[in-house]
């Protein structure tokens, strides 16, 4: 009895994984015909198309060994995969374009460049108008881990990056994303 019941649920498997669920699959001598993908234009193949996609990704980030070796250390050696990672936790209030809108938190292109509270048309709490600090990355390093603890008073309702090279890797891409033109 057992053995009849392994055989049935092997048949069932293999009919199962044959199926391509469209009712229809073509027989050995009729393959079922390919459905195309509108995103790919006619005449090129997927995997042309995939290596486009692959070489306009490479192109966007062919700047950013040249621009990360001329980093201070730690920041030469950060993780910007990584640091492009933690900063999607920021960009939700945050952006980095030059002449990027200011959201829930102010535009951040030029950040390294600045003092706390001053980017036009954003309102400030009186705790960062007057904290007195130029951004650099120890003050951002610090502002990261603890926010409310950094800069008492301020509004940023972010709990902080509590990991030192997560904060490492957000700040070496923040140095270079907040300085592209």
């Amino acid at each position: 009895m057992r053995h009849v019941l392994l055989l049935s649920a092997a048949a069932l498997l293999l009919a199962a994984c044959g199926d391509t669920g469209n009712g229809n699959a073509g027989t050995a001598d009729e393959p079922a015909a390919a459905t195309p993908d509108p995103t790919i234009p006619t005449g090129v193949t997927a995997d042309e198309a995939a290596d486009a996609g692959e070489d306009a990704a490479e192109e966007a980030d062919t700047d950013l060994p040249a621009a990360q070796a001329e980093l201070p250390a730690p920041y030469a050696e950060a993780d910007l995969a990584n640091g492009r990672r933690q900063f999607r936790r920021c960009s939700s209030c945050h952006t980095v374009q030059a002449g990027g809108p200011n959201r829930v938190g102010p535009n951040l292109h030029g950040l390294f460049s600045r003092n706390a509270g001053e980017v036009d048309d954003f309102n400030y709490s009186r705790a960062l108008q007057t904290a007195g600090i130029e951004w650099t990355p120890d003050h951002l390093d610090s502002w990261l881990a603890d926010p409310r603890g950094y800069i008492p008073g301020n509004r940023m309702s972010f709990v902080g990056i509590p990991d030192a090279n997560d904060r490492r890797d957000v700040i070496a891409y923040l140095m270079i994303e907040t300085a592209r033109e």
